[in-house]
């Protein structure tokens, strides 16, 4: 997982006019913490962090007080309207570290024909990773699955050095059968007996 460097600035106002006053100068507030250390408030450049959060459990190298530190993000709050980033809370991490995370599940393959669906029971799957090697995701062939099917979380094959934080007994994917359409008659004696009623 390649890193991505930000310059970070240690953040001294605090409470809401300070956090617009920030968002106006197209920066966004957030919070670094983890390692026992106390928690450190930041500001750090918004376009850019933006860019950096479309990859799923991004490596942040933070430029700060001249010194590098690495973080990955826990939350992120965004304006429910426009999007925008409103605040970022990070984690320090090491490398070599473990960091429990969620990686994304994505399929690939056609189920067997007749009409069926494919039921995500989980989006993303809870996995314990190596802090500079966390995957992005991880993918799953559904090719010719039929009704009744499903894929627990031991089934999904993990890349070297992540392993299941999850009970590996945990339905992750499930194949649902097609419901049945109503013949035409069926649905006027409905309407029919809708109508005396």
């Amino acid at each position: 997982m390649a890193e991505v460097k930000l310059a970070a600035e240690i953040r001294t106002e605090f409470g809401k006019g300070a956090a617009r006053r920030i968002r106006r100068e197209s920066k966004v507030p957030g919070v670094l913490y983890g390692h026992g250390d106390a928690p450190t408030h930041v500001t750090l450049p918004g376009h850019d962090l933006l860019l950096a959060l479309r990859t799923p459990n991004v490596l942040l190298a933070l430029e700060l007080d001249g010194k590098k530190k690495l973080a990955i993000p826990k939350a992120v709050q965004r304006d429910a309207i426009k999007g925008f980033l409103e605040h970022v809370d990070l984690l320090l991490v090491r490398s070599g570290e473990k960091v429990n995370v969620e990686i994304y599940v994505h399929t690939e393959g056609e189920l067997a024909p007749g009409g069926n669906l494919l039921e995500h029971v989980l989006n993303a799957l809870p996995v314990e990773a190596e802090a500079t090697h966390i995957p992005e995701s991880v993918t799953v062939s559904i090719e010719g699955l039929e009704a009744g099917a499903s894929i627990l979380a031991k089934d999904i094959p993990l890349p070297d050095g992540t392993t299941l934080d999850i009970d590996e007994d945990a339905v992750v994917l499930q194949v649902l059968a097609a419901q049945a359409e109503e013949t035409a008659g069926e649905a006027e004696e409905e309407a029919a007996e809708g109508a005396e009623a």
